[in-house]
């Protein structure tokens, strides 16, 4: 495939030396340098699109892929609140998403047990139960996508947390401590307390290798596809 990367930081390259092993072609970098320079012709270069930017540029990214009818996988967090805009476009546009807060395999793997481990405490009202979550200090959004999703699956399945929160508050809120130090990766950590004993599961990211494969991974699926999908579609 012809791959075009939007974003061209420390993950961008690491899914162009994966993406080249693998027999593809990169034939557009996109970086803060030159999105300025990109028209619309020089997307249409490429196969399928994958984009980690930034917060910031993600949506105008996004809309400029369904212009040119070129397939994106979108692995920038911090733009859900503009999904259901995102949804409307990528219908009206006939285009193609593919959209992961997390693209590690392993990561998916642990949202399954994080659901079922909220669903089984969820009778245990003796555990209270909170999060945390470590990243690069360069990582923009505070908590990432991937506590957000990991939250929002414990809010599900546990009743007597109705919401969370970067903050401490009351009883009802799942407390999500957020930490940016160093280079690292990334950490989650899912911590239900009592007054006898804790209970943990944990994720934690040797290097972006996993990350990048994932997405592009995600990119060979959605090769000549229509329509939003998700790592759900995958695994």
């Amino acid at each position: 495939m012809n791959i075009a990367l939007l974003g061209y930081g420390k993950m961008g390259k690491e899914i162009e030396a994966i993406a080249l092993k693998r027999g593809h072609t990169i034939v557009l970098k996109v970086d803060e340098n030159n999105v300025n320079n990109i028209s619309e012709s020089d997307h249409q270069k490429a196969d399928v699109a994958i984009e980690f930017s930034t917060p910031h540029t993600v949506i105008e990214n996004i809309k400029k892929c369904f212009n040119a009818q070129l397939p994106v996988v979108v692995g920038t967090t911090g733009w859900y609140e503009n999904f259901e805009e995102i949804t409307k476009l990528c219908s009206e546009k006939n285009g193609s998403l593919f959209h992961a807060t997390n693209f590690s395999m392993g990561v998916n793997l642990f949202f399954k047990v994080n659901s079922y481990l909220a669903e089984m405490m969820n009778k245990y009202e003796d555990y209270d139960v909170s999060m945390e979550e470590v990243h690069h200090i360069h990582k923009l959004d505070k908590p990432s996508g991937t506590a957000i999703t990991l939250a929002n699956q414990i809010l599900v399945k546990l009743g007597r947390k109705n919401n969370w929160s970067i903050n401490k508050t009351d009883k009802e809120t799942l407390f999500i401590k957020d930490i940016r130090e160093g280079e690292v990766p990334g950490t989650h950590i899912i911590k239900y307390h009592s007054e006898v004993d804790d209970i943990e599961i944990m994720h934690k990211a040797h290097n972006r290798k996993g990350f990048a494969l994932g997405a592009l991974v995600a990119a060979e699926f959605l090769h000549n596809k229509k329509g939003i999908y998700t790592m759900s579609d995958i695994i």
